[in-house]
C-alpha cells in the first residue's frame, strides 16, 4: 500500500491527469506529471512537472525516482518511454498499453475472450484497402491501427465506389464495417490489486463528429439488457491483463447483443459524471486502486444524470451555466486556447437524489 503522503507520477499532462491529481490530493497524495512541451493543464495541480520529451531517458529516470507509483492519463504514451520506468512502479501493468495501442491487437485480444467486435480487416496497402471493402462491404471506416482519438485518424467510406476517394495514409490501418446499433454505451470498471472488481452504471453515449457529446443516465432498456454480458467481457479483459485501476470498454448495443468497439486503459470521458453522480468517482477509485487502498462504492446517487462536453468556443460562454437553477456542475480544464473540436470542459447536470 502507498500510504497518504506518498507521491504518484502521472504520464501525460491533459485534463484526465488534472482530475486524477485533484482526486489524489483529496486523499493526501502528491502528484508529479511528465509530458512533452504543450498545454499541460495537469501541471496546474501537480507539485512538480517534468516538461521533457518521451525519448529523454535521463529525465524519465529522474521523474521515476521521485515516485512511489506511476500511472498514465492517456493510452498513447510511447512504450519506449514506459520501458524507461522500473516495472515495479507502473500501475496498471504496461501490457494494457501495448494491447490498447494497436486496434488490431486489441480486437483480437477481446475476440479471444469471447467478445464480438465489428467486422474488421487489417489494411497495409491500397490493395488491402480495396480488398477489405470488397469483403466487408460499405459503409465502413478506415482507421489508423495506432494513435488517433476523438475521430482523428479515421475516414468514412460511404460506398464501395468511394474507395478511390479515400487515400490510404501509408501506415498500418484497420477497416471496420459499420455497425447497425441501437445505442452506444461504455462499461467503466475498477479493479484492485487483489482482484476485486466494481462497475459504475453504464451511460448511453452520443458521439458527434467522432467525439463524445453526451452521456446520460438512466440508459435505455436496450443498454441495461446488454450490460451484463458486456461487463463479463470487461471483467475477463481486466483479469487477462492483470489490470489494476480504472478500465473502460466501449460497446454498441445491437439487436444481436453487445458489439465491442474499443478499449481505454485509463479513466474515461464518459465517466466524468461520476465526480458528482457516484458515491466514488472514477478518478478517486483509480487512485485508490493503484495505491492499494480499499475501493469505494460505485453506486449512482441521482435518478437522472447528463454529462455534456464543452467544445471549442463554447468554453467562452460556459460560465453562463452557473446561473442555471438545479444542480449543474461546471468543469473547465484551464486550456489556454479554445479552438474548434477541442475539449475545453464538461458540465454534469443531476436530477433528484435516489432514495
Amino acid at each position: 500500500m502507498i500510504k497518504p503522503g506518498g507521491t504518484i507520477g502521472i504520464l501525460g499532462g491533459g485534463q484526465l491527469g488534472r482530475m486524477m491529481a485533484m482526486a489524489a490530493a483529496q486523499l493526501g497524495y502528491r502528484c508529479i506529471g511528465y509530458a512533452p512541451e504543450g498545454d499541460n493543464v495537469a501541471s496546474d495541480v501537480c507539485v512538480d512537472f517534468f516538461t521533457k520529451g518521451w525519448g529523454d531517458k535521463a529525465a524519465l529516470a529522474a521523474f521515476a525516482s521521485k515516485c512511489d507509483v506511476v500511472t498514465w492519463e492517456f493510452e498513447n504514451v510511447p512504450l519506449s518511454a514506459v520501458a524507461a520506468i522500473p516495472e515495479n512502479l507502473l500501475c496498471p501493468h504496461p501490457r494494457a498499453l501495448e494491447t490498447a495501442q494497436d486496434r488490431i491487437k486489441e480486437k483480437r485480444f477481446v475476440e479471444a475472450l469471447g467478445g464480438t467486435p465489428a467486422p474488421y480487416a487489417p489494411v497495409d496497402s491500397d490493395r488491402d484497402f480495396a480488398g477489405a471493402v470488397e469483403r466487408i462491404g460499405a459503409p465502413g471506416i478506415l482507421k489508423t491501427a495506432r494513435e488517433g482519438y476523438d475521430g482523428k485518424g479515421q475516414w468514412r467510406v460511404a460506398s464501395v465506389r468511394e474507395t478511390d476517394s479515400v487515400r490510404f495514409p501509408g501506415r498500418p490501418c484497420v477497416y471496420e464495417g459499420m455497425v447497425d446499433f441501437l445505442a452506444e454505451f461504455s462499461v467503466i470498471m475498477v479493479r484492485s490489486h487483489d482482484g476485486e472488481v466494481r462497475f459504475w452504471d453504464s451511460t448511453a453515449n452520443v458521439h458527434e463528429g467522432g467525439m463524445l457529446a453526451t452521456s446520460t443516465l438512466p440508459a435505455p432498456d436496450v443498454v441495461t439488457e446488454q450490460v451484463g454480458k458486456a461487463r463479463e467481457i470487461a471483467r475477463q479483459t481486466a483479469e487477462a491483463l492483470g489490470y489494476v485501476g480504472v478500465l473502460t470498454l466501449e460497446f454498441f448495443a445491437t439487436a444481436n447483443g453487445p458489439v465491442f468497439n474499443e478499449m481505454a486503459p485509463r479513466v474515461h470521458n464518459s465517466g466524468h459524471w461520476t465526480i458528482e453522480g457516484a458515491a466514488t468517482s472514477q478518478f478517486e477509485n483509480h487512485i485508490r486502486a493503484i495505491c492499494g487502498l480499499p475501493l469505494g462504492s460505485t453506486a449512482t446517487r441521482f435518478e437522472t444524470i447528463e454529462l455534456r462536453n464543452i467544445v471549442g468556443l463554447d468554453a467562452l460562454t460556459a460560465y453562463e451555466i452557473l446561473a442555471e437553477d438545479g444542480e449543474a456542475h461546471l468543469h473547465l480544464y484551464g486550456k489556454k486556447e479554445a479552438r474548434e473540436g477541442r475539449k475545453m470542459g464538461h458540465v454534469t447536470r443531476v436530477g433528484p437524489a435516489r432514495g
